[in-house]
């Protein structure tokens, strides 16, 4: 079946945000702009409007002036995005001399306030604070050498609204921070369940076609040996054929089911293996000319998904001793012993070509991923009496 819900210990990235992607942001037009547009808006208008008010007639330079420096920190705010370090110092420098200069009652910097944020969230910690550092004690320091009569208690306010400004900066990029890391693992999770779905229907078709094919080639062997000497045999092994093929069909359809989303119903139609059908594969692997002893003592049916790895890790096991082993004869012992299933299939052939390799094809390997899948083992290698041994040990509680 696909993959079900995640456990909490690797759970939604997204779970803090109610299991949804949080809001991803304004567009980037709309980013680069509203920051320019808005504190473009506040200062220079406003710093116009109150020097025509009140600036003597005699001070139209520095007027002037006062009128660039509110426009320079806007107009910066377009590269912040490039080089938001550089703004931040430029932004900073341009605020200083709006103190300073004339009117002393102006709009608020509003510049100032976006070159912070955006130089600590896109990653210019140590310009924004370099700047805001020196351009603070300047400030401070040429207003008093000027002469401006600046109370202390403006002084406190303004030091704690800004260090209150660097403190909204660090929690937003903090909370980017997170967002990102929480996309991330959500991208390697989802990566993660793929990658072990492909390889549970790599499993499954693996064990459904090895089998059926093996199966379908010993019999279309059999029978063009047999056809002009034993036609009847002949004709037995076609219908071997014929039964070995629509149950691999079958088989395969039920796998591929699970891959459509509105195939729910048809999967249901075709329930996966269970012990009950090991009987029916021990008949066709006799049809096929190997003698299989079977023994089972189970206290009571394991569940479901243990009924189908052990029936695999059969399937898979005589399939090998009839592609591999030339073996005559073959054992599948299958015992409970205090919980735990333990699965024993022997044989009498040739064993493994190289004990130290184990002959670790790609069926033993997924015999052995779906062991480990329920919390289980498998061990294959050489039997005691000579041939090849494959054993399976499965926790037993449904």
């Amino acid at each position: 079946m696909l993959p079900g819900p995640v456990d909490s210990e690797h759970g939604d990235p997204f779970a803090r945000w109610g299991g949804r992607p949080p809001f991803r942001g304004l567009p980037a037009p709309v980013r680069l702009w509203l920051p320019v547009l808005l504190s473009f808006f506040v200062q220079v208008p406003a710093t116009i409007v109150i020097l025509v008010q009140h600036a003597p007639v005699e001070s139209a330079p520095l007027a002037v002036t006062a009128v660039a420096v509110a426009a320079v920190g806007p107009l910066a705010l377009l590269a912040a995005r490039r080089h938001p370090g550089q703004v931040a110092a430029v932004v900073t420098a341009a605020a200083v001399a709006d103190l300073l200069l004339p009117p002393l009652f102006g709009p608020p910097y509003v510049a100032f306030a976006f070159a912070i944020v955006l130089g600590i969230v896109r990653g210019a910690r140590i310009w924004v604070y370099a700047s805001v550092a020196i351009g603070w004690v300047a400030a401070v320091t040429l207003g008093s050498v000027l002469g401006l009569d600046w109370h202390p208690i403006r002084i406190a306010l303004t030091t704690a609204a800004i260090a209150l400004l660097l403190a909204v900066a660090e929690r937003i990029r903090d909370r980017r921070a997170r967002i990102g890391e929480a996309r991330r693992k959500a991208i390697e999770h989802r990566q993660s369940v793929e990658q072990a779905e492909r390889m549970r229907i790599a499993r499954e078709l693996h064990d459904v076609l090895a089998h059926s094919l093996s199966q379908i080639n010993v019999q279309a062997g059999v029978g063009l040996h047999l056809m002009d000497s034993q036609p009847e045999r002949a004709r037995e092994a076609l219908a071997n054929i014929k039964a070995s093929s629509k149950t691999a069909l079958d088989e395969v359809r039920g796998v591929l089911a699970f891959l459509r989303a509105d195939s729910v119903d048809a999967a249901a139609l075709a329930p996966q293996p269970d012990l009950s059908q090991i009987p029916g594969l021990l008949d066709s692997m006799r049809a096929q000319g190997l003698d299989v002893n079977y023994t089972v003592s189970l206290a009571r049916p394991p569940s479901a998904a243990v009924q189908l790895a052990l029936y695999r890790i059969v399937q898979e096991s005589l399939t090998n001793v009839l592609r591999h082993a030339q073996a005559q004869k073959a054992e599948v012992r299958l015992t409970d012993t205090d919980g735990t299933i333990r699965l024993t299939i022997s044989d009498d052939g040739r064993g493994p070509v190289d004990p130290h390799r184990g002959d670790a094809g790609s069926g033993i390997l997924g015999m052995t991923e779906r062991a480990e899948l329920l919390g289980g083992t498998l061990v294959t290698g050489s039997g005691s009496n000579g041939g090849f041994l494959v054993t399976a040990t499965l926790p037993g509680a449904p």
